[in-house]
């Protein structure tokens, strides 16, 4: 039987290299790269099963959300 499992990617884009970057935190190895947000998916996709073809991950930490911080600059 088939089972989807969704995995949250956090994804930045690389200033020097123009590269979108993206890792699930707390997943070790879950992380990798691409020229678009597509290209980018898809490789964590193919990370992500290559993981769990290993085992079940135990993740290290939680993802709980972002925040925006507020500083004053003199």
């Amino acid at each position: 039987m088939l089972s989807l499992k969704t995995f949250t990617a956090i994804v930045e884009k690389d200033i020097d290299t123009n590269l979108y970057v993206g890792y699930v935190p707390g997943f070790p190895g879950a992380h990798s790269q691409g020229e678009t947000l597509d290209e980018l998916q898809d490789n964590l996709r193919e990370v992500i099963e290559m993981l769990l073809e290993d085992a079940e991950p135990k993740f290290q930490t939680e993802f709980v959300g972002t925040q925006q911080i507020v500083v004053q600059r003199v």
